[in-house]
């Protein structure tokens, strides 16, 4: 391989089955448990992400001279760009105006997954440069005669070292909530604006005096019941908004099973019986919203049960950071203040790269700008002012 990496060899495999999970997490890491073994397994053996939903693995592995693996990265070829939640149609459609044929493509992710995090994975005496996943990527497009890579909500650092490499910059936004050492709820509370505290208060005793009952559960506690009433939330709200579920039952059973007490399930019932939920996955430092259902109409549940009691187990938990998931600016006013995010593509087309990166480079002005005027829109008390 070019860029000073020719003494690792890069292997493809069509399923994550095909690496060793000691030799996968020992490049992943245990901060983020979106890029472990157990996670991406779950996704693959459960037939959500496969060849048949679009999602064919083309995993990366590079090897050093002793057969040891170094590095690998999640990656699939795709023959649609639904489930990234970084969105390239207009792209896809200018290729093919041109009669080129964007798909398909290769995607370094994690499948229907908005959550950032390291996507080149590398042991950590390894000392494998970002160059090199960026020389590899480009040989796999090449070879497989693919139209592009792209990189999706990848650290900040690859990011901006995956530029460096020529690669296309994207910036994105998201709104996450940052534990300031709070002791508890009410001393979030006591951070914000005399009247935003009280409209966070009044969603609160308005959510809880609706004659439901809370648990957050993980581990053994959670049971396939349990499941079963989580998977009939998301299909419902999943058809009423997008018109499709991604993930199948049998996901949430093998998340359970091989990421144990790093799911929380945040659960509603009514008289007993489950009537909404809230899927979150712990991490080292953060605390990550996944999947919401309900069946049933009660106020300010949503924000209940995927924003504040997700702060609550965060505090009591010690972690520093609840990451809610994509879109959602009314998240602002509970606190969810916006962060940017980050993809890097490479395109293999002449004209079409250059037509990105002028739209991309106008995109990041945009993008900065507008995270500007909502962080203005903070609940937080400015330095200097009182109640």
């Amino acid at each position: 391989m070019p860029d000073g990496s020719a003494s690792l060899t890069l292997s493809l495999h069509g399923a994550i089955a095909e690496i060793p999970a000691a030799d996968w997490d020992a490049c992943a890491g245990a901060e983020n448990p979106f890029v472990s073994h157990a996670f991406l397994s779950a996704l693959e053996d459960s037939g959500s992400a496969d060849q048949r939903e679009g999602w064919l693995a083309r995993h990366v592995v590079l090897r050093a001279e002793d057969g040891r693996v170094a590095a690998v990265a999640p990656m699939y070829a795709k023959s649609h760009s639904y489930g990234e939640y970084v969105f390239d149609h207009g792209w896809a459609n200018a290729l093919e105006r041109a009669g080129g044929s964007y798909y398909p493509k290769l995607q370094v992710a994690v499948p229907f997954s908005p959550v950032p995090g390291p996507r080149l994975l590398r042991r950590p005496d390894a000392g494998i440069p970002v160059s090199a996943f960026a020389s590899a990527f480009e040989q796999a497009c090449r070879s497989l005669d693919l139209s592009s890579v792209h990189v999706t909500f990848c650290s900040e650092e690859e990011w901006q070292e995956l530029g460096e490499a020529g690669w296309l910059q994207r910036v994105g936004m998201q709104f996450h909530w940052e534990n300031h050492g709070y002791a508890s709820f009410e001393d979030f509370l006591g951070a914000l604006s005399s009247r935003k505290r009280k409209i966070l208060r009044r969603e609160r005793r308005d959510a809880n005096a609706a004659g439901l009952t809370f648990q957050a559960l993980s581990g053994d506690a959670l049971t396939e019941a349990h499941w079963d009433a989580f998977y009939r939330f998301y299909t419902s709200t999943v058809d009423r908004k997008w018109g499709g579920a991604y993930l199948t039952r049998r996901f949430f059973s093998l998340l359970s099973e091989r990421l144990g007490d790093k799911v929380v399930l945040m659960l509603a019932a009514k008289d007993g019986k489950p009537v909404a939920g809230a899927l979150n996955i712990a991490g080292a430092e953060a605390l990550y919203g996944r999947n919401w259902g309900c069946r049933g109409d009660w106020p300010f549940l949503h924000f209940e049960l995927c924003y504040y009691r997700a702060i609550d187990w965060a505090i009591a938990h010690g972690l520093r950071r609840v990451e809610a998931g994509a879109q959602g600016r009314h998240k602002i006013q509970r606190g969810y203040l916006p962060k940017p995010t980050y993809s890097a593509h490479w395109i293999a087309h002449t004209g079409l790269r250059r037509a990105v990166a002028g739209f991309l480079q106008e995109e990041r002005s945009q993008m900065r700008a507008e995270m500007a005027a909502l962080a203005e829109q903070s609940p937080f008390r400015r330095d200097g002012e009182t109640d």
